[in-house]
Parts: structure tokens; C-alpha cells; sequence
């Protein structure tokens, strides 16, 4: 009976996964699954059995469901923050580098919690025919080993802080 019970929730489980579609570019970049991908999956199998120890009889299915949605929703949103921490620490960097590192400096990053790491390389400022200062600059990311460059340009904005516009 255990057994039926855990392919239950299992089934159920993969049924309310695919019915929710990922976002656009979810797991392009790195060409496979995203954390948040896994955070949802693994809260949803473990909402799905919790919820399947409470209740009897068609209480026991809502309760099964109501688990593994629950779960699946708490998961997404913690997958969600470990990719935002990356991007936290890139902007960290972005921003610093922006300000105050000469042209051509690389200046490094890390998320000691996932290993995800870069650089961000800015160029020699200018100012624009509007008055506004930006820098271009060029960017090293690794994520789950795999490495992604990039450039772009960033303008300063009245508040201080750089803001990229292409």
C-alpha cells in the first residue's frame, strides 16, 4: 500500500510539474535543467509525500495534491534566490568595476555557495551627447562549468549607479 501510495504521489507530482511551463530561457543558458527546475521538482515530491500521510480516502488525494503544489511552489521560489544570488554577485561587480576599476581591469566574482564565478572588464569612459557618462565593458561567466562571454554598455544614472542600456 506504501508503495502505490509513493508512485501516486510521484505521478501526480510529474503531471503538476509539466503542467506549469517554464519561463522563457529557463535552462537555455546553461543548456539543460535551471536550479529552479529542481527546486520546484524536489518540493513538489516532497510536498506530495507529506501531504500523502494526511487524510483518508479522497481527503488523503487533496491533501497529496495540495502537498506537492505547496511544495513545488516553496522549491521554485528557493531555485529562484540561488540563481538570484549569481546575479547578485554580478551586479555587485558589474557596478564596482563600472566605478571605479581602470579601463581594462578584470575584476572578478564569486558564489562561494554555488561555485559560479566571472569577470566584468570595463573600458575607458565617455560621455555621450546627452551628458551622460557610460563605459562599455566585456564579461566571463562560468556556470556549471560551462563559460558564456559577452559585452555590453552602461550608462550612468542621477542616482549613481550604472545602468546597462545595450
Amino acid at each position: 500500500m506504501k508503495f502505490q501510495r509513493f508512485i501516486s504521489v510521484v505521478l501526480i507530482t510529474s503531471m503538476l510539474v509539466g503542467c506549469n511551463p517554464p519561463p522563457h530561457g529557463a535552462g537555455q543558458q546553461t543548456g539543460g535543467i535551471s536550479k529552479q527546475d529542481i527546486g520546484g521538482l524536489l518540493g513538489a515530491v516532497g510536498g506530495g509525500v507529506v501531504g500523502s500521510t494526511m487524510g483518508k480516502g479522497r481527503g488523503q488525494i487533496a491533501t497529496t495534491i495540495a502537498g506537492a503544489m505547496l511544495g513545488g511552489m516553496l522549491g521554485n521560489s528557493l531555485g529562484r534566490s540561488l540563481d538570484s544570488a549569481d546575479a547578485s554577485y554580478y551586479n555587485q561587480a558589474t557596478q564596482t568595476a563600472l566605478e571605479t576599476a581602470p579601463a581594462g581591469r578584470p575584476l572578478p566574482w564569486k558564489n562561494p555557495e554555488s561555485g559560479n564565478y566571472g569577470t566584468v572588464i570595463p573600458d575607458t569612459p565617455y560621455r555621450q551627447t546627452d551628458g551622460r557618462y557610460c563605459r562599455e565593458y566585456t564579461q566571463k561567466v562560468v556556470v556549471g562549468g560551462q563559460t558564456k562571454s559577452g559585452y555590453g554598455t552602461a550608462c550612468r544614472q542621477p542616482d549613481g549607479t550604472w545602468q546597462i542600456v545595450k
